[in-house]
């Protein structure tokens, strides 16, 4: 296109939360700054087909059941009608109204948004290939990669089929199958699982490995699956699926494990969760001197540089974890970096929050990597049944976790797995980051009744019984 910019000073390319983000602070920076993605807005695979519209359909679920559970208490309420059309749109509404807002501000910041894709030709330009134009070439001083990740596949089994599903297709909702097989009981797969689950459908998880959310700790993760178990029509554990098949009734699944009692099994549909891959193909990068490992990550520095000084890299495509509120501040240290800062991306603790119900969310070093790490430790446990506003809500099956040095009583861990966990853990990620001891605190006063006291019980733990739970020894 005649008007576009043919040079720039940093080119952005990926506009989810680390791309938009990274831009943002370029030009809060004064650097002259283009973002190219696909999209009409920025916002990513998080808020176009991720953690936003997996939230809004998670809330509708939490919704559904809590309006069953509200006849413990006496309350009863009719079943519910789902109008799948209108809670779709109102999913997509969420989407619009986040990624217009993204738009809005690019535009105010003077972040130039170009709606197209592109690849490295050398370490200073790009081919750009817009959506509504010819390609041409963009030379840049210095680029932030920012491609993200894509939902990975099972090996050998390839099927196309409309009943197949990935997490973005399953968020299309399309409708409601009668039954679903999950494969992968990591935290997409339970999440999107428990969404169909509450809208009706009878929902299977095979799991290959011995237990559900392989990288948390097995007493929070107990917590989860006692749960899930009740909403979910089966949970294989140690189990992995060989075939796949589709029929005129639905897919026909061969599985295998040793508690596998039924081999074959037909489902409506299946959605397929075993993780996501990094997009580090067909960018040209072979053009430049970026390095990528045999995962198919960007290798980067602490400051997100490359191995090609003018070329940064953040985000899922620059290594796990993979979560949107890390590539944020990746994105904001590779702009700073850019302009000169100084600064160096080493956080002591990155949160991680699985929104099923419970919810389970952990910061810093869990138990089991405290054990691998032959680290001097102490671990306590606070029961939500000691809490009088979980008793409150119905929730007593909670848990808050602290690891802690035994030494220093320095706070190494902190995990929750409960109603509102993911809110709750940003408390123990600032402890870490401040380099709090445990009675940093147990002597700071929480407010009551509030779940928030679970968090200061934990705490209070380390020097002996808490004021609301006592425990011998």
């Amino acid at each position: 296109m005649a008007d576009e910019n043919k040079s720039t000073q940093v080119v952005v390319i990926g506009g989810g939360p680390g791309g938009y983000a990274a831009a943002f602070k370029c030009a809060d920076l004064d650097m002259e700054t283009i973002l190219i993605d696909p999209e009409e807005n920025p916002g990513g695979v998080c808020l176009y087909r991720g953690c936003i519209p997996s939230k809004a359909l998670l809330h509708v679920a939490k919704l559904l059941n809590e309006s069953e559970e509200a006849k413990d208490w006496g309350v009863k309420f009719k079943k519910p009608e789902v109008d799948v059309d209108k809670l779709r749109g109102w999913k997509s509404d969420v989407v619009k109204k986040l990624t217009g807002g993204l738009g809005q501000l690019a535009r105010a910041r003077k972040v130039k948004h170009v709606r197209g894709i592109a690849k490295f030709l050398d370490a200073h330009t790009l081919e750009v290939k817009p959506a509504d134009g010819n390609k041409y070439q963009l030379t840049f001083q210095h680029a932030i990669l920012a491609s993200g990740s894509r939902p990975a596949t099972i090996p050998g089994i390839d099927i196309k089929s409309d009943r197949l599903m990935d997490s973005t297709s399953a968020l299309d909702l399309k409708d409601v199958p009668s039954s679903l097989l999950v494969i992968g009981g990591g935290y997409i797969g339970l999440e999107m699982g428990t969404v169909y689950a509450s809208l009706g459908s009878k929902v299977t998880v095979v799991e290959m490995l011995p237990g559900l959310i392989p990288g948390a700790d097995r007493d929070l993760v107990q917590v989860l699956h006692k749960r899930l178990k009740d909403k979910f029509e089966s949970i294989m554990l140690n189990t992995k699926v060989v075939d796949m098949k589709e029929q005129k009734n639905g897919i026909k699944v061969t599985l295998e494990g040793k508690d596998v009692d039924k081999p074959e099994r037909i489902f409506d549909k299946v959605l397929v969760s075993i993780g996501r891959k990094p997009n580090s193909e067909n960018l040209g990068l072979s053009k430049t001197g970026v390095q990528i490992d045999n995962k198919g990550f960007v290798r980067v520095d602490a400051q997100r540089r490359t191995a090609e000084p003018s070329i940064y890299a953040i985000g899922d495509v620059a290594g796990e974890p993979m979560l949107a509120h890390k590539a944020t501040h990746e994105g904001i240290h590779a702009a700073e970096a850019i302009a000169g800062h100084k600064v160096s991306f080493e956080p002591m603790a990155i949160p991680a929050v699985v929104f099923t119900d419970p919810e389970l969310a952990w910061t810093g070093i869990t138990e089991n990597e405290a054990k691998e790490q032959g680290l001097n430790y102490k671990v306590t446990k606070y029961p939500w049944a000691a809490s009088g506003r979980a008793l409150t809500l119905g929730r007593t099956d909670g848990l808050t976790k602290f690891i802690v040095d035994k030494d220093t009583e320095r706070i190494l861990g902190v995990a929750v797995v409960g109603v509102g966990a993911g809110e709750l853990i940003a408390e123990g990620t600032l402890a870490i980051e401040m380099g709090a001891v445990a009675q940093d605190v147990a002597l700071t006063i929480h407010p009551h009744p509030t779940l928030s006291e679970t968090v200061m019980g934990a705490a209070e733990l380390i020097y002996g019984p808490a004021t609301d739970y006592y425990r011998k020894g």
